[in-house]
């Protein structure tokens, strides 16, 4: 018999490299699913490893292997002092993303480092991980995989919209989950902040002191992205390939790119909506402290948004990959056919025994 309670470590690292969320939650099921997060911290990346995980991507093959190993050996280490801080005793298992270096679900390929069978025996906790490469085994987009974490915990909202690296929407529709990305944000903002000095643009004071560039708004919007049908998912790629080159165009002028990016986010966002006032829509991620893109998006829709309390805001992926890892666990679907368009609903993810 399956048990009903469960204590686990949800561990995610996000393309923005702004660090590693941990949350200890406990999990409980009783016709539904239940959770308290008991202890969360994020963990920032010192600045050698923002640098390389930048740009890991052109890395070889071979280098590639090496950074994984590293990059296990580093991870293990941040979640043994996250548990040795917190004085955590019970743990049923540690459900890790891992970090995304390489994303192309086109080519049958996706990686995301730190998920070596190292992992467990480092930290000495069983480990459930890797939970996109048989996703995209079975032909789906690997991504996103929050939605049925959506789906059990936080159903009182008809969209759950994320804005982290980049902004991706759960939503249920016909008596099935939908969910797709729908357009960088933090992975380019942030770009830009840092070429005028600024890690970020904080509450997106940088973009407000800037003005629209019409054709640069344009061109943006008529990217072939955004008139794709779901399921669809993005990857640093897409933003190196196709949205920085149209940006450049436009680089005497930061503050400018910043403000323009910034309201298309909020325009592309309204697009997906139904732009009702009774509509409740559930907004996490980083890009929520960014005011001025709030700002925009709400006067781009009508429909309610809620912002929660700063603990959801920002661990919200790492307490659904703890999810995930318990429904792997209990070898229940975590990865649906109708968001990823795999052959099938499955249970994906590795485990690895201490």
């Amino acid at each position: 018999m399956k048990k009903a309670n469960y204590k686990v470590i949800g561990v995610m690292s996000g393309t923005s490299l702004d660090g590693i969320d941990l949350v200890y939650v406990n999990f409980d099921f009783k016709n539904s699913w239940s959770y308290k997060i008991l202890k969360a911290e994020t963990i920032p990346y010192p600045l050698n490893w923002q640098e390389t995980l930048a740009e890991a991507i052109n890395y070889s093959e071979e280098r590639l292997e090496e950074l994984n190993k590293k990059y296990t050996n580093f991870l293990a280490g941040i979640i043994s002092r996250f548990i040795e801080t917190h004085q955590i005793k019970n743990i049923d298992a540690v459900c890790s993303h891992g970090h995304t270096i390489k994303h192309e679900p086109e080519n049958n390929y996706t990686l995301q480092i730190g998920n070596l069978p190292e992992l467990a025996y480092l930290s000495g906790q069983t480990v459930i991980c890797d939970f996109r490469v048989q996703d995209v085994e079975l032909g789906g987009q690997g991504a996103p995989l929050v939605p049925i974490g959506d789906q059990l915990l936080f159903s009182d909202y008809k969209y759950c919209v994320n804005l982290g690296g980049f902004a991706n929407i759960s939503t249920e529709k016909d008596n099935k989950r939908l969910a797709y990305d729908i357009c960088a944000v933090n992975t380019v903002i942030n770009y830009y902040a840092q070429k005028l000095g600024k890690e970020f643009d904080e509450g997106g004071k940088l973009a407000a002191s800037g003005e629209v560039n019409k054709d640069l708004l344009k061109e943006l919007n008529k990217l072939p992205f955004y008139t794709q049908k779901p399921p669809k998912s993005l990857g640093i790629e897409w933003v190196k390939s196709t949205v920085f080159p149209i940006l450049e165009k436009y680089e005497d002028n930061i503050p400018d790119i910043l403000h323009t990016y910034t309201l298309h986010v909020a325009q592309q966002i309204a697009k997906t909506l139904d732009d009702d006032p009774e509509t409740k829509v559930l907004m996490t991620g980083g890009g929520t402290f960014n005011n001025f893109l709030l700002r925009l998006l709400k006067t781009e829709s009508k429909c309610h948004f809620t912002i929660p309390s700063d603990e959801i805001i920002n661990y919200k992926e790492a307490l659904i990959f703890g999810l995930l890892g318990v429904l792997k666990l209990r070898d229940e679907v975590n990865v649906l056919t109708s968001v990823t368009g795999a052959k099938k609903d499955h249970s994906s993810g590795v485990i690895y025994e201490i």
